[in-house]
């Protein structure tokens, strides 16, 4: 009987390779171009990526933070758009920020990017703020038929570097230029 069960349990061993290596999982890494921002110009590239990217741990570090700074950040929407979406208008701040992010996100296909594209930019630095505007174009892959792919418009961020000596924005301007929808309206959509 001994033997019999000697040989089983050589058997199960064996056939079991338990004592031999597998290869390695890859790891689940997601896409990012981060880079820590220690000047407006890595801060600005930082925010078009985690657009691109759908990243939004990247897209909300570009908003200041309270730990860090005295500046709280508030966005200023369009007025067209705040007629159409009051609750634009009631002190937008990074939470809705986030959620405005995360439901466009998961409308949009992981294998399609969300594309920014700034013009006519120009900047004022004072101090350790910096005053920057540009116009800008946003394509956002096709969502469903309510929700428009093209906005346009004029964007103006007051950006700070924070007591960590990095680069945040802590107020967004956006101006609807066109007749095409503002960044503002995708906004007030999706929240």
């Amino acid at each position: 009987m001994r033997i019999k069960f000697l040989i089983l349990t050589i058997l199960f061993i064996s056939g079991c390779d338990i004592f031999t290596t597998r290869d390695a999982e890859s790891p689940n890494t997601s896409r990012s171009n981060y880079q820590t921002p220690v000047t407006p110009d890595l801060l600005i590239s930082n925010f078009i990526n985690s657009l691109n990217d759908k990243n939004l741990e990247n897209y909300m570090s570009s908003f200041s933070d309270p730990n860090f700074t005295s500046k709280i950040f508030t966005f200023s929407a369009s007025s067209a758009a705040i007629s159409q979406y009051p609750s634009l208008a009631n002190n937008w701040n990074v939470s809705n920020e986030e959620q405005y992010f995360s439901n466009l996100i998961t409308k949009v296909s992981s294998d399609q990017p969300i594309t920014l594209n700034l013009s006519n930019i120009s900047s004022s630095p004072q101090g350790d703020s910096l005053f920057y505007t540009a116009s800008y174009f946003i394509n956002i892959p096709s969502i469903s038929a309510e929700i428009e792919s093209n906005y346009q418009g004029e964007l103006r961020f007051s950006m700070i570097r924070d007591s960590r000596a990095i680069w945040t924005i802590y107020f967004w301007q956006d101006t609807k230029n066109s007749d095409l929808p503002s960044w503002s309206e995708l906004k007030g959509r999706l929240y």
